[in-house]
């Protein structure tokens, strides 16, 4: 077992996610390629390979047990985060991901064949331009926008009795005074990240 696969089963262990063998070895193929791409593409700000655990890995799968639905979108992607790490661990689930940035959107499409996971589309458009066919149990959203932009922008993709799930860092108390939503907040204790951590969970209906 190498360094890298050592502090993502120490930090899964912390998090109580139970994953396979071949999962683990997908998500470390993941930012493998991430760290490839990132030479020409300039992907992500991060470039060592424990922060990439940490930062991508543990922090996006650290909303994998408040996933629910079979239909997910997860709106400005980015280099497939949280989208990819969660598909990678749930193939019962579809996901949809979006994004504005079209050299992103391409970095994805790679990740998807190479990675093999049939359960994941990437889509290069803006949410407000996204023509839906069927709309979606739960949009994700990371570092997108504030909780009252996120909400309108995602309205026409949501079910009706769909939920928002906004990866947030410090509970944004001021955008969650200008919802009128049923708000849940959750904490989250993501392994090796010091920095704070929630989820706010909006139920628009």
């Amino acid at each position: 077992m190498n360094q890298d696969e050592k502090l993502l089963c120490e930090g899964l262990s912390v998090l109580n996610i139970s994953v396979s063998d071949e999962m683990v070895s997908k998500l470390l193929a993941f930012i493998y390629l991430i760290e490839k791409w990132n030479k020409t593409y300039n992907l992500t700000a991060i470039r060592h390979r424990k922060d990439m655990v940490n930062l991508h890995l543990l922090d996006s799968l650290a909303i994998l047990p408040y996933l629910q639905g079979s239909h997910i979108m997860d709106v400005g992607t980015g280099a497939g985060l949280p989208g990819i790490p969660l598909a990678i661990c749930r193939p019962d689930i579809e996901f949809q991901l979006i994004d504005s940035n079209a050299k992103k959107t391409r970095f994805v499409q790679q990740a998807i064949l190479e990675l093999k996971l049939p359960n994941v589309k990437v889509t290069h458009s803006r949410i407000e331009e996204f023509i839906i066919e069927n709309r979606f149990d739960m949009v994700l959203t990371r570092a997108f926008a504030s909780l009252p932009e996120i909400i309108d922008l995602t309205q026409h993709v949501l079910d009706k009795n769909g939920v928002l799930l906004c990866m947030k860092g410090q509970i944004p108390q001021e955008e969650l005074q200008d919802i009128k939503a049923k708000t849940t907040l959750i904490s989250l204790n993501v392994p090796h990240i010091e920095a704070e951590r929630c989820l706010v969970k909006i139920q628009i209906s």
